[in-house]
């Protein structure tokens, strides 16, 4: 299977949660690199998903990058409990921290790579003054909460963005993208630099995910 620079990072929230394990072999399998773990809170966002005991019985059924994405309020009373649970990156909203550079510096003394997100209606200039400490930014390009949503094209410029300042700076973080990623979409997010594809859905709905993901890649090289 031919790779590209892309990391594809299926979405646990569309998995079949009454068959957990077999979709993350399925994620194994698929040539996916990354495993990504949308933890909802109920008050954040609009739905509640799982906590670090889910993550943590995954965790002996991969070898992949866990990617963990808090959609928490308050999300610094959680990280130890995230990290323990065999995270690699924990990402938190900056909209959910107030003390964002203590938070970020909490996942980074716990042994995981730190990462920021912004919802659709965030601007990047909330986050310029911690971007010399994060490993990855993810941007949200649909409104957190729900999976199947259509991405927002307004959200695109923030990579383009992000993907500018980074090389002005000599930044070394990762932007993922997260929301309405698919077959016809990724190419998009690719040629403004995006270097993770977050995708539910589009993975989970598909019968041959390993002909999926050599999909998105052919599509990002478009």
């Amino acid at each position: 299977m031919e790779k590209t620079s892309l990391i594809i990072a299926p979405s646990m929230l569309s998995a079949d949660f009454s068959r957990t394990a077999e979709e993350v072999e399925s994620i194994n399998k698929s040539g996916a690199q990354w495993v990504h773990l949308d933890v909802m809170d109920g008050m954040f966002v609009p739905n509640i998903t799982f906590g670090p005991k889910f993550i943590k019985d995954l965790r002996s059924h991969s070898d992949l990058v866990f990617d963990t994405h808090l959609m928490v309020d308050k999300p610094e009373r959680y990280i130890t409990h995230f990290a323990q649970s065999g995270s690699d990156y924990i990402t938190v909203h900056a909209e959910a921290s107030v003390h964002l550079h203590r938070t970020l510096q909490m996942i980074k003394d716990s042994g995981c790579k730190a990462g920021v997100s912004l919802i659709p209606s965030s601007s990047i200039t909330s986050i310029l003054p911690i971007l010399d400490m994060v490993d990855l930014i993810l941007i949200m390009t649909v409104n957190p909460g729900f999976g199947g949503q259509s991405l927002i094209p307004s959200t695109l410029e923030k990579i383009s963005e992000l993907a500018s300042i980074r090389t002005q700076k000599g930044y070394k973080y990762l932007l993922s993208v997260d929301g309405g990623v698919n077959l016809s979409t990724v190419n998009m997010i690719a040629e403004r630099g995006a270097d993770v594809a977050v995708c539910g859905s589009a993975f989970f709905c598909e019968q041959d995910r390993s002909g999926f993901i050599q999909a998105m890649w052919d599509k990002a090289r478009q």
